[in-house]
């Protein structure tokens, strides 16, 4: 893989990674005003969780199939 892929698939993954646990779990924190706060945590746990194991999933797709 050449170095501009490389650093290119990198901050793909970042800002990807970036918008899935951090970004969305912030908007169900502080947007979500009609759940009550502790469903609201348990669903932005729920939310990270569960992202966090389908980007590890998908990174270790990207790899075997040789693409990252």
């Amino acid at each position: 893989m050449s170095w501009p892929r490389a650093i290119l698939s990198g901050l793909v993954i970042v800002l990807v990674a970036f918008g899935l646990l951090v970004f969305t779990t912030d908007l169900i924190l502080s947007d979500l005003t009609s759940l009550e706060r502790s469903r609201r945590v348990l669903l932005a746990t729920v939310w990270f969780i569960g992202s966090l194991v389908g980007l590890l999933w998908a990174l270790r797709r990207l790899q075997q199939r040789r693409i990252i």
